[in-house]
């Protein structure tokens, strides 16, 4: 599975933003449409599904939402990526 990059970003008036809980619910609802669908690339798309469930039900989840929030307020932009590693997930925040 390739990493899986969420960016979350504050609302403006012309820009509507989401937090990373609300990227990660948002991309987990289209994987499981995708699924249900029985789409092409199923084991890739099992993988996401595991991937961002596993984001959605971490404890880490409360610190990663936090600590993006602050780079935003910082006026960075911020992703967090997913990867499976040993069929766990890995986190890492990056900030520009």
């Amino acid at each position: 599975m390739d990493k899986i990059e969420l960016k979350p970003a504050y609302s403006t008036v012309e820009i509507p933003g989401k937090c990373l809980k609300c990227l990660a619910e948002q991309e987990y609802g289209d994987c499981l449409r995708k699924l249900l669908r029985g789409e092409e690339g199923k084991k890739e798309l099992e993988e996401r599904f595991e991937a961002l469930l596993s984001l959605l039900n971490s404890s880490e989840l409360a610190k990663l939402r936090d600590e993006t929030e602050r780079y935003l307020a910082d006026g960075k932009e911020v992703k967090l990526m997913i990867k499976m590693v040993d069929g766990k997930p890995k986190y890492k925040v990056k900030a520009d």
